[in-house]
């Protein structure tokens, strides 16, 4: 048997009991005669709640200590997970990111994999033992100061690990049993995925699926690692993403691949901008000089009697005020007018491969959204999605009815959410 990589999420080792649960789950699949690799996340709301007191200590953490802070909740959960394997009659040893190779630059918070090197996860692994992972951090290549990945950062890890190991499979274990056509807690009749390519999934993963994070399925594409996305919570097969269906699952990819929602981003809108080349170019260059990354972008056909026109953008909220100072100090070389700020946003996407080669997507997802008077504000498209903007407090309407104009509705029982977090 070959080596798996198995990644568990804050909420698969929230207590005590969970953390056993996941020890038997691990030593079982060494009995299996795998060699067994473990990235852990934090346990349960562990990095919020560290993240928290930072903010009671600190208003603005510098970005070093902020990391050496956060990683202190995965090196609690991988040390106890080692021990709960070793009463379970079995060896463990446990590594932090930076002990087991995983080399990043140097951009605290949200850092960024360069290379990993697992020398010791092997040493490791040739004596017969299960070696746990700290997910969710690295060391930078040039400081070798500890730093973060950011969200996803454990599921990242993990496939990066894989990669390097040449893991047969990653295993992402979660509290829902795989992918669903929409979020299990927005629409409980969503129906799981048995197979879904690295393309679907990367267009749903971009568009708010909580399941697996982009980052993740980037890397896994690039390496060809397939994924199995599961429940740690049951014993029931899951989702495989990779290139190819994998084991029973030779079937022709469904048209619509499912529904997601991000309620995360907000918009700003540069209202006046002189219809000039090189006007947009600036705008977005003083927001990619402040690390800022943009999802949805539109400008409207500028007024024939003033030649200003606007241009609109989403962002994630959390980056809204770093971006409305930055382009403050673009006004007077730009010559805009004003600028919009707007949080109240959701964006809601349709993804499936299928309709590149499908005529009427398109129209039934803009039928089913004025069927459920949904108005929409921003439209963005790719070859295999369709992604809009709408108000808020729609979203939940907009995602259900959606899901059911497309056929997407299970007949069967509801989907079982096991935790509270989809992490």
């Amino acid at each position: 048997m070959g080596l798996v990589v198995q990644k568990y999420g804050g909420s698969s080792v929230a207590d005590a009991e969970g953390i056993k649960r996941v020890a038997k789950r691990i030593v079982d699949a060494k009995k299996n005669g795998h060699q067994v690799v473990v990235v852990v996340s934090a346990m349960g709301d562990t990095t919020d709640e560290l993240i928290d007191l930072a903010g009671q200590v600190s208003p603005i953490p510098a970005g070093r200590e902020f990391d050496m802070l956060l990683t202190a909740g995965e090196r609690i959960s991988m040390a106890l997970l080692a021990m709960a394997i070793k009463n379970l009659g079995h060896e463990a040893q446990s590594f932090t990111g930076s002990q087991a190779g995983v080399i990043t630059d140097s951009v605290h918070n949200k850092a960024r994999i360069i290379d990993v090197t697992p020398g010791r996860i092997r040493t490791a692994l040739d004596e017969g033992n299960i070696a746990i992972v700290a997910g969710f951090q690295g060391v930078s290549q040039d400081k070798k100061d500890i730093t973060t990945l950011g969200r996803g950062g454990s599921d990242t890890t993990a496939v990066a690990l894989a990669a390097a190991l040449e893991a047969e499979v990653c295993e992402i274990y979660t509290d829902v049993d795989g992918v669903f056509t929409a979020d299990p807690r927005v629409v409980t009749k969503a129906r799981k995925i048995d197979w879904i390519s690295f393309e679907d999934m990367l267009e749903l993963a971009s568009s708010g699926s909580k399941v697996l994070l982009h980052r993740c399925v980037e890397y896994a594409r690039r390496y060809n690692i397939p994924i199995h996305v599961r429940s740690s919570f049951s014993g029931l097969q899951g989702t495989w993403v990779s290139n190819e269906p994998q084991g029973d699952n030779k079937v022709e990819q469904a048209i619509i691949s499912g529904v997601a929602h991000d309620t995360s981003e907000a918009k700003i809108t540069v209202v006046g901008v002189p219809d000039k080349p090189g006007e947009a170019a600036t705008i977005f260059r003083a927001i990619a000089d402040n690390q800022i990354n943009i999802d949805m972008v539109v400008q409207n056909v500028s007024a024939a009697s003033t030649g200003l026109t606007d241009i609109s953008f989403t962002l994630p909220k959390t980056e809204g005020r770093k971006a409305i100072d930055a382009l403050e100090k673009t006004k007077s070389t730009i010559g805009f007018e004003s600028l919009r700020y707007d949080d109240q946003i959701a964006k809601i996407s349709l993804v499936g491969a299928g309709m590149k080669t499908n005529p009427g997507v398109t129209a039934g997802f803009f039928e089913a959204l004025s069927d459920a008077g949904v108005n929409i504000e921003l439209i963005s498209t790719s070859e295999i999605r369709i992604s809009v903007v709408t108000r808020a407090d729609e979203v939940t309407e907009a995602v259900r009815a959606v899901h059911t104009a497309f056929g997407l509705d299970s007949e069967s029982d509801e989907a079982v959410v096991y935790g509270g977090t989809g992490r």
